[in-house]
């Protein structure tokens, strides 16, 4: 299948990024097929020895997946791992025993793809998902934890049959692509799931079509609250789970955990869900104790209520969605008192801007709205505007400015020594902050 799109090979991972951002841009298409005949046509996987674990859902995938990450790796296992977006780095999306893959290990997966793919065309995360599982089929690591860009059941990353499938929550995110309620959105969501096979849903409520979707096919479902849980107060956690899904009788129990390393409240459930795929992988990844402490113990993720030290504090959080607004609010008010909190706000066009501002309005006293860059990237003026709308007044809305480096170095200048300064919104709003942080 020799391509014929008449592009010359890039010999960079740079090249390779820049000629199919030119190609593509941001642009999404939903749907496997494509996906599917470029794969096959890259050759067999890494063998069925091999587990995979897709991780889905609208909030708290990425902590998912780098707490599933660093309990295996401390347990001695060889695992790929493929995330998106990142930060800082392309590379930060593909990662091998918990190193980033290096650009000439990319470069050459993404010259592959482009070897046999012919005329098909495929979207920027398309070609990155299949560079990923390019890496990893060469490698063949113990296990594959791959997180879906969007949705489940026609994202590029559910081409590949996982041995446990996760979602880890279903709220309103998408709605363009996925449907307005919570309904379609679960069933998209759902499509990640695999007859006979586990499927964990760290959602107490699950919409119906979630839970239908796995009857139908067959799945294992387990639900949090139902089928497996936690408990725990400042000091330590024990995780629980029925022996089997919708089963009623004995326990089973891990007592006298420490919190993991991941800040916030919700990082119970991300820890509870990754416990129960553990457990029902068990018969071929079976994972001690001190492997469950010390992954735990270790677990790393940018941007996720990450608060830096010294003073004022600063705190990065991705959310861009209500659902993650509302835990952000909620694990602010747990910090403690700060005199006044600047929030460096920057979203996407295509985001609910109001819902995230109502949730964060009682967090945050003084707001300095930022232009992200890109297509559907809001302005900061337009983004004032829908502050406003939201209820925000507008003596709180400091100013606005062109990118959130320079919000985050205004915030820096006024704020005093006991304030907090939080960050938030989008990715591009924390990697710009953190990229300033970095370069200085």
């Amino acid at each position: 299948m020799p391509n014929s799109s008449g592009d010359a090979h890039p010999q960079t991972l740079a090249g390779w990024l820049g000629l199919l951002e030119a190609r593509h841009g941001a642009s999404i298409r939903l749907g496997l097929e494509r996906v599917a005949g470029v794969c096959a046509a890259l050759g067999p996987g890494p063998g069925a020895e091999t587990v995979v674990i897709a991780v889905g859902g609208t909030n708290g995938k990425g902590s998912t997946c780098a707490m599933l990450e660093a309990i295996l790796r401390a347990e001695g296992y060889r695992v790929g791992c493929y995330t998106s977006p990142h930060l800082l780095r392309y590379n930060e999306r593909v990662r091998l025993d918990g190193a980033e893959v290096d650009d000439e290990t990319l470069a050459a997966a993404f010259a592959a793809i482009e070897a046999v793919r012919g005329d098909v065309p495929l979207t920027y995360f398309e070609h990155g998902t299949l560079a990923a599982w390019q890496v990893f089929r060469a490698a063949r690591p113990d296990v594959i934890i791959l997180e879906v860009g969007l949705g489940g059941r026609l994202d590029a990353v559910n081409v590949f049959d996982a041995d446990c499938a996760i979602v880890s929550g279903v709220a309103m995110d998408h709605m363009d692509y996925l449907g307005d309620t919570r309904e379609a959105i679960g069933f998209e969501k759902a499509g990640i799931f695999r007859a006979g096979r586990p499927a964990i849903c760290g959602d107490p409520r699950p919409p119906e079509s979630l839970a239908a979707h796995a009857a139908a096919i067959g799945a294992e479902l387990w639900v949090l609250g139902r089928d497996f849980g936690f408990e725990g107060n400042r000091q330590q956690w024990s995780h629980w789970r029925r022996e089997a899904p919708s089963a009623r009788g004995a326990l089973s129990r891990r007592g006298g955990l420490a919190h993991p390393a991941l800040r916030g409240a919700n990082q119970l459930v991300n820890a509870a869900v990754a416990l129960t795929a553990l457990d029902a992988l068990r018969a071929r990844l079976p994972v001690s104790m001190q492997a469950i402490r010390q992954g735990l113990m270790l677990v790393e993720l940018p941007g996720r209520f990450q608060v830096l030290p010294g003073q004022p504090t600063v705190v990065l959080d991705v959310a861009h969605n209500p659902q993650a607004a509302e835990t952000l609010a909620g694990n602010l008010a747990g910090m403690g008192f700060h005199p006044e909190t600047w929030a460096v706000f920057g979203m996407l066009a295509d985001k609910d801007v109001e819902g995230v501002a109502a949730r964060m309005q009682k967090s945050a006293g003084r707001w300095l709205p930022c232009t992200l860059p890109g297509p559907r990237g809001l302005a900061a003026g337009a983004l004032a505007g829908r502050l406003r709308a939201a209820g925000v007044e507008s003596g709180a809305i400091v100013d606005c400015f062109a990118s959130p480096a320079a919000a985050f170095a205004a915030a820096q200048a006024r704020a005093a020594a006991n304030d907090r300064i939080v960050a938030f919104g989008s990715f591009l709003t924390v990697a710009d902050v953190l990229a300033a942080i970095q370069c200085r």
